[in-house]
């Protein structure tokens, strides 16, 4: 049995529950929410949905009804039938191309085009498959990395969820040392289901994928394994705020980090972090309302 939650508003207002949510620390995790446009030709006619394991109490309804500044909007409680409504909401989703990338879920088949690394990231509780606009944008601004010569000995996947963005990371550079890590324990599983699929070897060796689990960079492995030359971190604007001097200090001079997960609306209070940290913009590109950022550690003075 699960319930959701269902609130029409102005994009404006939708995006600032969102916002709010995002800097909740003692959110109930639990409540699993997400916003979005309700139909293509009304871009400003925003819903916002949360997920439920039970049925909604009235302290269930007020956290929702705090996220929203100057009184919630209406809200509409359904109970739905039982159904894995992750698994099924991304059952059948296109697949995508980025950079050098094609991903797809196993309902679609490989492009198997020259040049082109596929990968099947199939639906997973909890996780998406690269859909998301800023996963794709990490693909495209990796892409252009290492079109532009771009050297990756060690790197690390903060945040990986799936793999994917680790997956990659290899293919591009694939004699580096790589390691992912997540908060969530479930993570483990997931990528290495993933990356038997996809023909990912793991282990810590050269070449092999390292996954520990870890909250952001304080963890040993990571100690250990750093410096890196690369570190990419798709997560939430809040925590790569938080983390930015953590990053900082995990990279090798002149070392590389690719932040996404960021509203174009955050992207300021993200680079102004970056700054404080010794960090300097290198790239930056926006796929739809979200920004996608390559940042630089100074290289050692001579």
């Amino acid at each position: 049995m699960s319930w959701k939650i269902t609130a029409f508003a102005p994009r404006s207002v939708i995006e600032g529950a969102l916002l709010a949510h995002e800097d909740a620390f003692d959110w109930d995790p639990d409540i699993v929410i997400s916003g979005s446009e309700i139909a293509e030709d009304k871009p400003d006619d925003w819903q916002l949905e949360a997920w439920l394991a039970h049925k909604p109490k009235k302290a269930d309804k007020d956290a929702l009804a705090a996220l929203f500044t100057g009184g919630a909007p209406k809200f509409t409680v359904e109970e739905l039938p039982e159904t894995d409504w992750l698994v099924a909401s991304q059952e059948g989703l296109e697949p995508i191309r980025a950079g050098r990338f094609y991903v797809h879920t196993p309902e679609y088949p490989a492009l198997s085009a020259p040049g082109v690394t596929d990968f099947v990231i199939p639906a997973s509780q909890a996780f998406g498959t690269g859909q998301h606009a800023t996963t794709a944008g990490c693909l495209e601004m990796l892409t252009h990395m290492k079109a532009q010569g771009l050297v990756v000995r060690n790197h690390a996947d903060i945040g990986t969820g799936t793999g994917l963005l680790a997956f990659a990371a290899m293919t591009l550079w694939p004699r580096a040392l790589a390691t992912a890590s997540d908060i969530d324990a479930v993570c483990a599983t997931v990528v290495a289901d993933n990356a038997e699929a996809n023909g990912v070897p793991l282990g810590a060796r050269q070449g092999e994928l390292a996954m520990t689990i870890a909250d952001g960079m304080e963890h040993p492995l990571l100690e250990a394994r750093g410096p890196y030359d690369l570190i990419m971190a798709n997560i939430l604007a809040g925590p790569l705020v938080s983390l930015a001097p953590h990053f900082a200090k995990a990279l090798a001079p002149g070392g590389s980090l690719v932040l996404a997960g960021l509203l174009e609306t955050q992207e300021a209070a993200v680079r102004s972090a970056c700054r404080r940290a010794g960090l300097r913009l290198a790239a930056r590109l926006v796929k739809g309302d979200w920004s996608i950022l390559w940042m630089r550690a100074r290289r050692k003075q001579a």
